[in-house]
């Protein structure tokens, strides 16, 4: 930046944060413009050339999605940021597509701004350079393959990956990316290479290549190139034209797609999620309000209580959902409020053990509880640390068997104060531990068809514990039963 001063334009409705922002960036040696609007934003956005917008999500009179749309179709190089407190996972994905280079969260440090804006500076020269050597490309294709110059140093810090074949299907470059994606890690240049490519990657190139109709028309595809979404690519392959408009090879952009697809996967999966949970339970409760209300069937009043108090729990059962997933929300955001102060760790896992002691006695499970004397307090929320252990012994009753025990200990162990909670229950397979902690996932067995739940609870608990800098391990063995240990650093 010592030789050339970046330009930006910060576009936001809140006047203090604006200004403040400018007067920052301009005293690190940037040319700053702002706009207090949307529409302002998109004027001088695509009419001028700048080299980085920060743009607010939320304004008056257009939306920061939509400025970005209209600044990314005029001025593609111009690296953007979303500011916002309000992200989500659908305006996460739409920006993303837009070619939003990141989030910046509001309010934002310093520190964090000049840290953005020193990435989004190095990746705006590195997409003029490529645009740059893109036309020069175009010109002189074939001399690509035996340069070694600043064009390969540009072309491999280029993070998608790009390869390029002539019309024989012959390899003429590639990167490192590339190689990351497909098995290359043997071939030469020049040397026929589409035999060795995914199947569905083949096909593009050779739709360029027979595609008689138009030497401009790209073609693109997405691919898993690993089960279970481990790996999703976007592959776009375009043709690489003479001068005199006849095709001299294909050039093929492999873009790793694999984070948008996880999001829209968990997008799907929350959508099928609630659409059962809510269904079964809203279905029993106006099935019981219908047959109360309906005058052609006589019922008791002790059939009445019973058809209310069945309704009962079945929306207690929703509300605790809805709240479960609102506290995944509030992580994400960082937007849930804390009270700090000093917990005692073994009160917290008696009073638990003590709530559920009506359910322990009525199916006669014991409970064999010992705890360190003396321990120190940890420092930390009330309600979240109820939160983890409310969750784990109430599983370790759920999945217990008749008869069974709950060994509760509580000690310290290095910086930790360490809480093992044991059941005698229905145990875990191998492949069930590793995926307990995912949101919305439940074991499913025999054993557990009638033990409700979300599938969130877990989910939450690893969340809390890890904000305290803490830890949480699981021991498991299926038919024996469970052991989850608790980690929390203790106050000194």
């Amino acid at each position: 930046m010592a030789d050339e001063k970046p330009r930006v334009i910060i576009i936001d409705d809140e006047k203090g944060l604006r200004m403040g922002t400018k007067r920052l960036l301009e005293a690190e040696g940037y040319i700053v413009d702002t706009a207090e609007n949307g529409t302002e934003g998109i004027a001088l956005g695509t009419t001028g050339d700048y080299d980085i917008a920060i743009i607010d999500l939320k304004m008056p009179d257009i939306d920061g999605i939509e400025v970005l749309r209209n600044i990314k179709e005029k001025m593609p190089n111009t690296v953007c940021f979303i500011a916002t407190a309000y992200a989500s996972y659908d305006t996460a994905i739409e920006a993303t597509k837009l070619g939003a280079a990141s989030y910046i969260p509001k309010p934002f440090t310093p520190d964090e701004l000049l840290s953005h804006m020193q990435e989004g500076y190095e990746k705006r020269k590195l997409l003029l350079e490529s645009e740059r050597l893109r036309k020069e490309r175009e010109e002189r294709l074939l001399e690509i393959a035996t340069e070694k110059s600043r064009l390969n140093t540009i072309v491999n810090s280029i993070a998608d990956g790009v390869l390029v074949t002539n019309l024989m299907g012959e390899l003429v470059l590639f990167n490192p990316a590339s190689m990351k994606y497909f098995d290359l890690s043997n071939s030469i240049i020049g040397e026929y290479i589409l035999d060795f490519l995914p199947e569905q990657v083949k096909e593009l190139i050779l739709k360029v290549t027979n595609n008689k109709e138009s030497n401009d028309k790209s073609f693109s595809a997405e691919i898993e190139l690993k089960p279970e979404r481990e790996l999703v690519v976007d592959v776009t392959c375009s043709p690489v034209p003479q001068p005199d408009g006849s095709l001299i090879g294909v050039v093929t952009v492999i873009n790793n797609i694999t984070e948008l697809k996880r999001l829209e996967y968990v997008k799907s999966q929350f959508v099928s999620m609630v659409a059962h949970e809510l269904k079964t339970p809203v279905a029993a409760v106006l099935g019981f309000l219908r047959i109360i209300l309906d005058k052609n069937i006589n019922t008791t009043p002790e059939q009445k209580y019973d058809y209310l108090s069945r309704s009962e729990k079945r929306l207690q059962a929703l509300i605790e959902m809805v709240n479960d997933l609102l506290d995944i929300s509030r992580m994400e955001m960082k937007t849930k409020q804390r009270e700090i102060k000093d917990i005692d760790i073994v009160d917290v896992v008696k009073s638990n053990l003590d709530f559920l002691e009506l359910e322990l006695q009525k199916r006669n499970i014991k409970v064999i509880f010992s705890a360190e004397e003396n321990l120190p307090m940890v420092k930390a929320d009330a309600g979240e640390i109820n939160r983890i252990f409310t969750n784990i012994i109430s599983n370790a009753m759920k999945y217990n068997k008749d008869n069974g025990s709950i060994t509760a200990t509580v000690k310290k162990s290095g910086n930790y104060i360490v809480c093992s909670i044991k059941d005698t229950g229905i145990g875990m397979r191998p492949q069930d531990k590793e995926k307990l902690f995912q949101e919305f996932y439940r074991i499913k067995n025999d054993k557990t068809r009638n033990i409700p739940g979300t599938g969130l609870g877990l989910s939450i608990v690893k969340r809390i514990v890890e904000s305290y800098a803490g830890k949480i391990e699981v021991n498991s063995e299926y038919g024996v039963g469970s052991e989850f240990i608790v980690y929390l650093p203790y106050k000194k």
